[in-house]
């Protein structure tokens, strides 16, 4: 079997999170915000979970927030994981530098593995996705969030208009993110039962382009791509690329939007006491009974009598 395409650069990419681990709380409110909702998701989930992991726990904002929720009770030791180091120093949590790329844990050795903005990274997803739920005991809940849909959709136009105009081609400067049916199938793939993926759509405003460039830095969301463009971005095309930013993507106070897709997916390992879907011709009654309509064969036009 042939080894996934490298979308990613994963040491480059550690090396971005290294640089922005000393300020990365300046820029957290979008993990804050999926970490918040995983966190209201399992509040009304009324069952324990011995042993958690938080894959890309970055500053450790789920644990935060889960320390001041209803189900914190529920949920026993949590394991913070990431892969930059300097994002786990300075806390008393319990961490582990681990790449979501190879994960250490035992076969079914996890009851709750949680994932806030970082697996949209991984270069091999089905693959992680499918060590995740080897890893969860049987009826084990995974939740992660990652970036996907239209994310960044106004910065990626911009750059690539004005690099062809001015350079006469565009590199890929932004990765390609997936859409909730991708990662709905994904899950499926992986061997998750009742999986389940939604989008939340947040529109961020700056006074600025350039803001949100260096919210990105802040975040380590910045370009690594294993195959991005040699040359790096020149002054003169991020110039035009800003001055695109703001005639189009600006409301009447003067400042730009950038949308960001949060898709967060649901998945339990599976187990005989999940609920199951219902086999097809099992129905108790028809739907046309219980929509109070008559039911038509096909071809067969309403108010024409069959013969």
């Amino acid at each position: 079997m042939s080894a996934p395409p490298r979308l990613f650069d994963r040491s480059l990419h550690r090396a971005r999170l290294d640089r922005a681990a000393l300020d990365f709380a300046a820029a957290d409110f979008l993990k804050a915000r999926a970490a918040g909702d995983m966190v209201e998701r399992i509040e009304i989930i009324l069952r324990d979970f011995p042993v958690c992991v938080d894959l890309g726990s970055r500053s450790g904002i789920f644990s935060q927030i889960l320390s001041a929720s209803d189900a914190r009770p529920r949920v026993g030791t949590v394991i913070e994981t990431d892969l930059s180091g300097t994002m786990l120093a300075g806390r008393d949590s319990l961490r582990l530098q681990v790449d979501e790329e190879a994960l250490p844990f035992g076969v079914a050795s996890l009851d709750l593995v949680v994932s806030s903005l970082a697996l949209h990274w991984v270069n091999d997803l089905p693959g992680t996705l499918i060590q995740i739920r080897r890893a969860l005991r049987p009826d084990g809940l995974f939740m992660a969030a990652i970036f996907g849909g239209q994310t960044l959709t106004e910065l990626r136009q911009c750059l690539i208009e004005a690099e062809s105009e001015l350079s006469g081609g565009a590199g890929l400067r932004i990765a390609p993110f997936a859409d909730a049916y991708d990662v709905a199938g994904l899950l499926q793939r992986a061997g998750f039962a009742l999986p389940v993926a939604d989008v939340d759509r947040v529109t961020v405003r700056y006074d600025h382009p350039l803001k949100l460039i260096q919210d990105l830095r802040r975040m380590g969301e910045t370009n690594a791509l294993a195959d991005r463009q040699g040359k790096p971005l020149t002054r003169a095309v991020l110039a035009r690329a800003m001055g695109l930013y703001q005639d189009r993507f600006s409301d009447p106070d003067g400042k730009v939007r950038a949308t960001f897709d949060i898709l967060t997916m649901t998945g339990w390992a599976p187990h005989p006491d999940q609920q199951q879907p219902l086999k097809p011709g099992s129905a108790k009654m028809r739907l046309a009974d219980a929509l109070g309509a008559i039911e038509q064969s096909a071809g067969e036009k309403p108010g024409e009598e069959p013969s």
